[in-house]
């Protein structure tokens, strides 16, 4: 018996990672059972999932195999149960060592959706094209919002609204496609001209928000034409300029006598100085989608905004939408995550914190850390499609058997954080995290 649990993080998690659909071909396909918790909030209702041969049910006790989306609350797992979600524990993160405690006390196994991936290390199974997609949209709404706050009015960023206030990624791209007509149309303000938008990272989190931003009149440049353009005297108001950063971007060896390698840069990250700070005066916003652990630079440290905005004039940036979302990680300006509900804030460089609404002293930052919740039909789609040509194998599988016995693809078995209640050989690190 599978069973799919409600999602409890916060009012704005709707999306589930099996539909109705999935299940349909679970129950009449694979004649597998699936008993489904009743949630209020849920993108699909309860009667779908009855409609499509589930059982709708609270307890879940009788399932061996759990899948849910976000992390648990430590008093809500069961005993022996093997879960499939996002942990978000594999960099030791604290605030889920007491998830991952429980797990091993009551004896479960636990395989991340996160490292589902194959042979060469590309992800499987991800929410990062949604959370792109929907980060995009919030990240201009809130330059909109900005810019009204500015007194720039009009701007073509004021019409739009957050992803989640949109029914389908479809109806949001219509808008900022029609934002881009404008621009083509009637030109951006003077006083944003040249616009800017510079993207860390180039996965799939990237992708999703390319899909958007490239909906407006785009033109691409390198990194090293910033300078440049900056001292246009007469720079284009009938586009937008997009420059895309990669990792020899942002940071140098440290010894003049090196060159950037980055395979070299993966293993020895303390061979290198961070250098992103120089392109931060040329950008108008700033869309961050790399993975980032603590082992790698800050691109984006407090002391380097301090310095973009101590100057007698306010910089061209406005808004950082930190979709990657690691708190006081690649982008140090994210103090805390947000939710939908109030999604930014603006780090004040000046008092060092972090103060409400989208006016001060430095950019506003847009910091919530479960960006696909917002288009929660199309998220949950797209992932529940990659995640069902699995689900047989795991649904079949023996939990109780040995690690090395499990019959799972390999994909799967290297998933596997916790088993019977054991870190497996891979996550045995997390050891010293959870003794902390």
């Amino acid at each position: 018996m599978i069973g799919i649990r409600r999602e409890d993080k916060n009012r704005w998690e709707r999306r589930v990672p099996l539909t109705p659909e999935n299940v349909s071909v679970l129950v009449s396909g694979q004649r597998l059972g699936v008993r489904v918790q009743p949630s209020p909030i849920r993108v699909f209702p309860d009667a779908a999932y009855a409609e499509a041969g589930a059982t709708v049910a609270e307890d879940l006790s009788a399932c061996r195999l759990i899948f849910g989306v976000k992390e648990v609350p430590p008093s809500l797992l069961v005993p022996e149960a093997a879960y499939v979600f996002f942990a978000h524990v594999v960099k030791g993160q604290s605030h889920n060592m007491p998830m991952l405690r429980r797990l091993l006390d009551l004896g479960c196994s636990l395989v991340d959706y996160e490292r589902i991936a194959d042979d060469r290390g590309r992800r499987l199974i991800f929410f990062g094209l949604q959370a792109g997609h929907s980060g995009m949209i919030d990240t201009l709404w809130a330059l909109g919002r900005r810019l009204e706050a500015e007194g720039i009015r009009p701007n073509p960023f004021a019409g739009l609204r957050p992803a989640w206030k949109y029914g389908t990624l479809a109806e949001a791209q219509t808008a900022v496609s029609e934002a881009g007509e404008a621009i083509r149309r009637e030109g951006l303000p003077e006083p944003l001209v040249p616009f800017v938008c510079g993207f860390t990272g180039y996965g799939n989190t990237y992708r999703g928000a390319a899909e958007v931003f490239d909906l407006l009149p785009v033109h691409e440049i390198h990194p090293g034409d910033l300078a440049s353009l900056s001292a246009d005297a007469a720079p284009r108001r009938d586009c937008v300029h997009k420059v895309v950063f990669r990792e020899e971007h942002t940071v140098a060896p440290v010894s003049g006598w090196d060159r950037f390698e980055l395979q070299d840069y993966y293993l020895h990250p303390e061979k290198y100085r961070p250098v992103f700070e120089q392109y931060l005066p040329h950008l108008s916003l700033l869309v961050n989608c790399v993975y980032w652990e603590p082992k790698y630079p800050k691109l984006v440290t407090q002391e380097a905004l301090a310095r973009l905005f101590a100057g007698s004039e306010p910089p061209r940036l406005r808004v950082i939408g930190d979709i990657s979302c690691d708190v006081l990680g690649s982008m140090e300006c994210t103090v805390r995550c947000t939710d939908s509900g109030d999604p930014v804030y603006v780090w004040d460089t000046v008092a060092g914190r972090d103060v409400p609404g989208v006016a001060g002293r430095g950019p506003v930052v847009l910091a919530v850390d479960n960006l696909p919740c917002e288009l929660p039909a199309d998220a949950s789609q797209h992932f529940g499609e990659m995640l069902l040509p699995f689900v047989p194998a795991l649904a079949r599988c023996d939990w109780d058997a040995p690690l090395d016995s499990l019959a799972l693809p390999p994909e799967i078995l290297r998933a596997v954080i916790v088993h019977r209640g054991k870190l497996t050989p891979a996550f045995a690190y997390l050891e010293s995290h959870l003794a902390v």
